[in-house]
C-alpha cells in the first residue's frame, strides 16, 4: 500500500502582539474614518450656523463654497501630516501612533466650541496632520508586524475600519447630531483618545522595526532627514514619483465621489420637500449605503490583486470610479424626478470604487525597505493633499459658476480618467515579499 502525501496549506498563527496590534491599527483607522466623514455629516447644518455669525449669508451656493474651502483646509492639514512619517521611522510605530490619535482627537473636540467659520477653519487644519499621519504609521505597523502570509489579506481587513468608522459616524449623526446637533457630533469626535490608552500598554513595536532598530539591535535609527531623503535615491526616486501621482488621482476621486455625497443627498431631500432634520437622517442612511459598499470593496481589493496584479486591480476600482462620478454627479444629481432613490443606488458603487484606497494599503508598502518606509508611506499619502487642496478650490468656484455642485464634481472623473495611463509605470510587486 503506497500512501500519498497531500500537503495541506495553513495560515501561519498570529502571536497574542499581532492580534492586539491589528486590533489597535483597525480600531485607529476606524476612529480616524469616524473623525474624517463627521464634518461631512454636518457640514449644512454647522455652516448654516457658523457663517451668519461670521458675517456670510448661509445661501445653499455658500454653503457648497465656504464648505469646499474647509474641505480644503483640512487636505491642507492632511497634506502636511507627512512629518509624521519620518517620526515613525525614528521612534518607533506604536509611539507615533498614539501621538496621531491624540492630535486629531484633541483638535476634533475642541471644533465643537468654535464661534464662527475661521476658528473652524484653523482647528480643521490642526485635524488634517494629526489624522493624516494615522494611516501610513498604521497600516505600516501591520505590514512589518504580521507574517507574510497574513499580510495581504490583512491590508484589505485593515482598510474596512476607515469605512466602518464612516457608518459608526452615521449612526452617531442619526441619533446625536439629529437629535442634539453638530457640535455633539465634534464632541463625540474626541473620545478616540481613550484609545490610546489600549495602544500604550498592550502593544509592542512592530517585528521588523524591533529587529533591525530596536533596544538590543546593532543598527543605529535612521535619521528623520535621512529616512525622507531616501525617498528622492536613485533606488526610490521612480517609485516616489509615480505613486505619488497615482496617489493624487485617487485624492481627487476620493473627496469628489465620496466626500460630498452627504452633502449632495441633503440638498436632493432638501429639494424634495424633506425638512432639515429627516434631510439629516437621510444623508446619514446614504453614508451607510456607501460605507458598505466601501467595506465590500476593501475585502475583494486584496483578492483582486492577488489574482491580476496590483495594477491591474487599481485599474478595475479607478475606472469604477471614474464612470460611477460622472454617471452620478453630472446626471443623477441633475433628475427632475426620482433623483434620491436612484442616486442612493449610484452611491453603492462610488463606495465600492473608493476601496482603491485599501490597494494603497498593501501595494505601498511593498515599495520600500523598513529604514524608510513610514516615510514613504506618509509623503505619498500626503503629497497628493497639496494638489486636493487646488482641486478643492477649483470644485469650490465650479459651484459658484454653475450654482450647484454637482457638475463641478461630475469634471473630476476627467482627471481619474488620466490618471489611468500612469499605472503602466507603477512598480508591479505581485509574488514579491516585504522588503526588509
Amino acid at each position: 500500500m503506497v500512501e500519498t502525501a497531500t500537503a495541506v496549506r495553513t495560515r501561519t498563527p498570529l502571536t497574542s502582539n499581532q492580534k492586539r496590534g491589528f486590533f489597535a491599527a483597525y480600531g485607529g483607522w476606524t476612529l480616524d474614518g469616524m473623525d474624517a466623514f463627521i464634518y461631512a455629516l454636518v457640514l449644512v447644518p454647522a455652516l448654516t450656523e457658523l457663517l451668519p455669525a461670521s458675517g456670510i449669508a448661509a445661501t445653499p451656493v455658500n454653503i457648497g463654497f465656504y464648505g469646499s474651502v474647509l474641505f480644503a483646509m483640512f487636505l491642507l492639514g492632511w497634506g502636511l501630516s507627512m512629518v509624521w512619517g519620518p517620526i515613525g521611522d525614528r521612534i518607533g510605530r506604536v509611539r507615533a501612533l498614539m501621538l496621531t490619535i491624540l492630535a486629531y482627537s484633541l483638535f476634533t473636540f475642541l471644533c465643537g466650541m468654535v464661534t464662527n467659520i475661521w476658528q473652524l477653519a484653523v482647528l480643521r487644519v490642526l485635524c488634517g496632520i494629526g489624522l493624516g499621519g494615522e494611516q501610513p504609521i498604521g497600516s505600516t505597523f501591520v505590514a512589518e508586524e504580521l507574517p507574510e502570509d497574513r499580510r495581504k489579506m490583512a491590508a484589505g481587513v485593515l482598510h474596512t475600519g476607515y469605512y466602518m468608522g464612516f457608518l459608526l459616524a452615521s449612526i452617531a449623526n442619526y441619533y446625536i447630531g439629529a437629535t442634539y446637533g453638530w457640535r455633539w457630533m465634534f464632541f463625540f469626535g474626541g473620545l478616540p483618545a481613550l484609545f490610546i490608552t489600549f495602544i500604550r500598554w498592550g502593544v509592542k513595536e512592530s517585528r521588523l522595526w524591533d529587529e533591525q532598530f530596536g533596544s538590543g539591535a546593532k543598527k543605529a535609527r535612521p535619521k528623520m532627514s535621512e529616512a525622507f531623503g531616501t525617498l528622492f535615491t536613485g533606488k526610490y526616486k521612480s517609485r516616489t514619483t509615480i505613486m505619488s501621482m497615482i496617489y493624487t488621482v485617487s485624492i481627487i476621486g476620493q473627496w469628489a465621489g465620496s466626500i460630498y455625497v452627504p452633502t449632495a443627498i441633503t440638498q436632493l431631500a432638501l429639494r424634495s420637500g424633506m425638512m432639515p432634520p429627516d434631510a439629516a437622517r437621510l444623508a446619514s442612511r446614504g453614508a451607510m449605503v456607501l460605507a458598505i459598499g466601501t467595506v465590500i470593496g476593501c475585502l475583494l481589493a486584496p483578492i483582486l490583486a492577488e489574482r491580476f496584479g496590483r495594477r491591474k486591480a487599481m485599474g478595475m476600482f479607478m475606472t469604477l470610479l471614474c464612470v460611477m462620478t460622472a454617471v452620478s454627479f453630472g446626471y443623477v444629481f441633475y433628475l427632475p424626478v426620482d433623483a434620491l432613490q436612484t442616486f442612493f443606488i449610484c452611491v453603492f458603487f462610488l463606495g465600492l470604487a473608493g476601496a482603491n484606497f485599501a490597494m494603497y494599503t498593501l501595494w505601498l508598502p511593498e515599495q520600500f525597505d523598513t529604514s524608510c518606509r513610514a516615510s514613504g508611506m506618509g509623503f505619498i499619502s500626503s503629497i497628493g493633499r497639496f494638489v486636493g487642496v487646488g482641486m478643492i478650490f477649483l470644485i469650490a468656484a465650479g459651484v459658484n459658476f454653475f450654482g450647484s455642485i454637482g457638475t463641478p464634481i461630475a469634471l473630476t472623473s476627467i482627471i481619474i480618467f488620466l490618471g489611468l495611463f500612469l499605472l503602466p509605470f507603477a512598480a508591479e510587486t505581485k509574488g514579491q515579499p516585504l522588503p526588509r
